[in-house]
């Protein structure tokens, strides 16, 4: 399956202050970036594969959501090859393009591996995050700091999504008025855990094996306050490293985003 990854443009990062508030929580500050696979149980067409011409043919195309084959109902990958497995040659699709119903008549390739369509699928978003905090008591974690939305700019209704080790491919700066970037990639497909929801304020899930690292009291917003701060993140392949900031505004609690 082709990926396709997000762009992090701006992480709100793990920040971590000396407060003078201490609760029993004690949470560890990680800024280690992991891979992120969210689904929304849709599967679109990603791109075409140029060994084969039958989807080309059909007149399927890029961005389709790919509702039905031969009335099965597919909301992932899976369901598209369970369903041209147990075709019989050629298979009724139903798409969704520009919001409009679409039916395809379509007949897979027959390869050594069983019927193929000749495309690639994208099912939800995958993309890097920074984790922000790793709880060694209960296995959660946060990660990015904001919600990840779909291409119609809406929060994602994320219907299950897994965590992944990913690594830097390369960091372009940030400056006035054009915030930077961070490109990541999977690094493997070993499975580190399960995502639970997403919200504005970030990614959250819980992994079998989390990170190591001394563990911080967590204050109540109430004890932020603005001037001298720290934040951890990965920026290069070095890993986790603690950065200067200065905390300028404060926003009220009421805020949802």
């Amino acid at each position: 399956m082709k990926r396709h990854f997000f762009r992090l443009t701006c992480a709100v990062l793990s920040v971590y202050l000396s407060a003078a508030v201490v609760f029993a929580r004690e949470l560890i500050p990680v800024g280690q970036i992991i891979g992120l696979e969210l689904s929304a149980g849709t599967v679109t067409v990603a791109a075409f594969d140029d060994s084969l011409t039958a989807a080309r043919d059909s007149g399927l195309q890029v961005g389709d959501q790919i509702l039905s084959i031969d009335e099965c109902t597919i909301a992932c990958a899976e369901d598209v090859r369970r369903a041209l497995k147990h075709s019989d040659g050629a298979v009724e699709m139903v798409v969704s393009r520009n919001g409009k119903h679409q039916q395809i008549h379509m007949e897979p390739e027959i390869t050594t591996t069983g019927p193929k369509l000749g495309i690639y699928l994208k099912q939800g978003i995958t993309g890097i995050g920074t984790v922000t905090y790793y709880d060694p008591e209960t296995g959660t974690f946060g990660t990015l700091g904001h919600g990840v939305n779909d291409n119609k700019g809406d929060l994602l209704s994320m219907t299950r999504g897994n965590v992944y080790p990913a690594s830097i491919v390369s960091v372009q700066k940030g400056k006035v008025g054009a915030p930077g970037q961070l490109k990541g990639s999977l690094k493997s497909e070993q499975l580190l855990g399960s995502l639970s929801c997403n919200t504005h304020r970030g990614v959250f899930g819980k992994v079998k094996t989390g990170w190591h690292g001394n563990a911080v009291p967590t204050a109540d917003s109430g004890a932020v306050r603005l001037g001298p701060a720290a934040i951890r993140s990965t920026v290069d392949g070095s890993g986790p490293r603690d950065y200067s900031v200065e905390i300028l505004k404060i926003y009220p609690k009421s805020r949802a985003d």
